[in-house]
């Protein structure tokens, strides 16, 4: 049965129940935590569901309707955070699991939600800020940023990765759901003090005395403190009048070397050694992961954001940095 009607838009204060899909990784449990902690009602959609403190999970296999459907009926929100992790290989098998997960669970998701009867007000869906070109000279935002793609000189893999987020947003865009806004959450590296995390590894570079300049370090890295990413989600849930692409990153992007120098400083690490770019291509080949997640300078800000009024707790650097060395510290001393 169709949807009906045009579904209540949720107080600001009010208790929501919220559906993620893709919500058992690292940002997603992160966020998912997050939003249980304010009171609302969250279901995670997993391939591999479990129970994790007050949030539930439930089965979905990202491509097909299912019992998971039931979930959506009545929910007020729903972050679609599905896909195969971009920490790999681009090889053929890679490459299509990695666009096939992305397209495969927006398409579903759009199917499920145009049945509703009762179909949710918001749907946020990730993307990447990875969209955008590789550039040193302006920073990207989403009224003047270009789009990348077309970037003289750079490898094809880096292709690739543009490839997918514009098929990821276009299939978004294309989903026939009228009662329910669609908002792409183009967003940078995501940085907490989990195992694993980018931050993780990156901090584990620094405690290795390493984590010094890779390549000529000009390269811009946008970033966002988790605080800010769970912040910035709400924000966009509770402003019904914002639709289409958001920017979801600090407005302080950051060469790599000055990145680096400046994680150094807030662990504590007097030097760290430099990487060639050959060094790093060699290093990238036995980590089975590609050298574009560093060589690439994506420098994206958050301009919707910032013309709204939203504040950032973590705006710079420096002071993230520290932040999140601290968080490190007391998970490590906690287990």
């Amino acid at each position: 049965m169709k949807a009906s009607g045009v579904p209540r838009q949720p107080a600001v204060d009010a208790l929501m129940k919220i559906i993620i899909p893709g919500g058992s990784g690292l940002v997603g449990t992160r966020l998912s935590q997050s939003l249980a902690g304010d009171g609302h009602e969250v279901v995670v959609l997993s391939r591999s569901p479990r129970q994790s403190g007050a949030v539930r999970s439930v089965y979905w296999d990202g491509s097909n309707l299912d019992t998971w459907v039931e979930e959506l009926e009545r929910a007020d929100v729903v972050i679609n955070l599905a896909g195969r992790s971009v920490n790999c290989r681009y090889n053929a098998r890679n490459r299509r699991e990695i666009m096939g997960s992305r397209i495969d669970s927006t398409r579903v998701l759009a199917q499920a939600i145009s049945g509703l009867v009762n179909p949710p007000a918001t749907w946020l869906h990730a993307s990447t800020a990875t969209i955008y070109a590789h550039r040193y000279d302006a920073p990207n935002d989403e009224r003047s940023g270009i789009l990348g793609g077309s970037e003289p000189g750079v490898p094809e893999t880096w292709r690739f990765s543009i490839d997918v987020a514009q098929a990821w947003e276009r299939e978004l865009e294309a989903a026939e759901t009228p009662h329910t806004r669609k908002v792409a959450m183009r967003t940078a590296m995501v940085m907490s003090p989990d195992q694993g995390s980018v931050f993780d590894v990156l901090l584990g570079l620094v405690r290795r005395g390493l984590g010094g300049k890779v390549g000529d370090g000009r390269q811009f890295i946008s970033w966002l403190h988790h605080e800010d990413f769970a912040r910035a989600v709400r924000w966009l849930i509770e402003h019904d009048d914002v639709s289409g692409p958001v920017n979801l990153a600090s407005p302080s992007p950051l060469p790599q070397a000055e990145f680096m120098r400046v994680l150094r400083e807030a662990w504590g690490a007097p030097v760290g050694l430099p990487a060639t770019q050959w060094m790093l291509e060699i290093g990238t080949f036995f980590l089975r992961t590609e050298s574009e997640l560093i060589l690439k300078s994506r420098r994206v800000v958050p301009g919707r954001l910032l013309d709204a009024g939203f504040t950032f707790s973590h705006p710079t650097w420096s002071e993230a940095a520290r932040d999140l060395c601290d968080e490190w510290r007391r998970l490590r001393s906690a287990s």
